[in-house]
């Protein structure tokens, strides 16, 4: 195998100055949520100059790709995401995600037939709160997976995902539209329904657990300062350690939206924006092989302090990890204290540091791919002999 390691390694490496083409086009290039027309085609392009079948708008979503390499009986697969931030661009660094998992994609695919392996990438748009892999999974796109896998950037390397679980909300209050100097009393003021939902919200977190956020943005607070505000609406998460506690949670944190509505006299409405994230069930023995590969590459893999953190982020990636066995580490790219979502860390995503950390993570998604396949490779022979697995 470590032939075979060997090979995969070069094939990246002769691969770099194209993966880092496109991770540097990427990140010039941002698009959001829903939006990522030229990512997904730019990425499609790339598989299919590398013989790989590519099926673009895949189960009718209209930027969602589905590539393969192989005819092996067991099918394992790369996520690659390529969706960006409002206001702040790659500041999470999908750039480097798409990448690195096109890069193992393909240093996997030169020895797809050796490892009886079909290579699959998944190109999963709207990761960043709109569920695009659940809306995938749904539509039964990951169904027959053996093996799912793909790296996150972060500050540093961290191996395990523990993501927390998340509900993400639009909320919309409706009052009434009144001159503010004239004739205030007959107003209905949606900006203080809003007001009144947050000062709720913050005097229920001393009744919840550490291991809940509530947290959230007002996208819309009215439209003059002359004029009571007759609607207003905002964007919402709710996070927990486990989807039992997000259960928990949400219900108390409707409450307090409703209170805003009832003490103003508003109508509210509340729409999930996608279902909810789910907390991750990690493949242990994969993410053993992650973490050796890893450290033979001379990562520094992390486990405490708040550099850490990251691996605590929701992601669409841990529903796909209850259905299809599944690892999600950390690649590290060196910017601690400059953390995730903020536009320094976009900064951090392109450049020297930056294009190791994408040889690196996709070396390592690859070889791990290697160590999965012989492991499948070893029960198939000890099956044929009548060995026990």
């Amino acid at each position: 195998m470590n032939d075979i390691k060997d090979h995969i390694s070069t094939a990246i490496r002769d691969e770099l100055p194209s993966l880092i083409g496109l991770s540097e086009w990427l990140h010039a290039h941002p698009e959001l949520a829903w939006q990522e027309y030229k990512s997904a085609a730019r990425c499609a392009q790339f598989l299919r100059d590398r013989g790989f079948v590519v099926e673009e708008q895949y189960v009718g979503l209209e930027t969602a790709l589905h590539a393969t390499f192989g005819t092996g009986s067991r099918r394992l697969a790369l996520m690659a995401e390529y969706d960006a931030l409002p206001g702040i661009g790659h500041a999470c660094g999908h750039n480097l995600i798409a990448a690195m998992s096109l890069g193992a994609a393909v240093g996997l695919s030169k020895v797809a037939d050796e490892l009886d392996l079909t290579v699959e990438v998944f190109g999963t748009p709207a990761e960043e709160g709109y569920g695009g892999k659940i809306e995938m999974l749904d539509r039964g796109a990951f169904e027959g997976l053996d093996f799912a896998m793909m790296a996150h950037p972060a500050p540093v390397d961290v191996v395990r995902a523990e993501p927390m679980a998340v509900a993400h909300w639009e909320v919309t209050f409706y009052g009434h539209a009144a001159h503010a100097a004239s004739y205030p009393t007959q107003g209905i003021n949606a900006a203080d329904a809003f007001t009144i939902s947050e000062v709720a919200i913050a005097l229920l977190r001393q009744q919840l657990p550490p291991t809940v956020r509530v947290h959230g943005i007002l996208t819309h607070g009215g439209d003059a300062p002359n004029a009571i505000p007759h609607f207003t609406r905002g964007r919402w998460y709710v996070r927990a350690s486990t989807m039992q506690e997000l259960e928990e949670t949400q219900e108390k944190v409707l409450r307090c939206f409703r209170a805003g509505a009832l003490a103003t006299g508003c109508r509210v409405e509340i729409r999930d924006e996608s279902q909810p994230y789910s907390d991750f069930t990690t493949d242990e023995p994969a993410l053993s092989f992650y973490e050796n590969n890893a450290r033979s590459l001379g990562r520094d893999l992390r486990t405490e302090g708040p550099e850490t953190q990251m691996c605590r982020a929701s992601t669409d990636m841990a529903n796909v990890s209850k259905m299809v066995r599944s690892i999600h580490p950390y690649v590290g790219v060196g910017c601690y204290p400059v953390l995730n979502h903020q536009a320094e860390f976009a900064d951090a995503c392109v450049g020297e540091t930056a294009n190791q950390t994408l040889i690196d993570g996709a070396t390592a998604l690859a070889w791990t791919g290697v160590d999965v396949a012989k492991q499948w490779l070893d029960e198939l022979s000890r099956s044929l002999s009548g060995s026990p697995l």
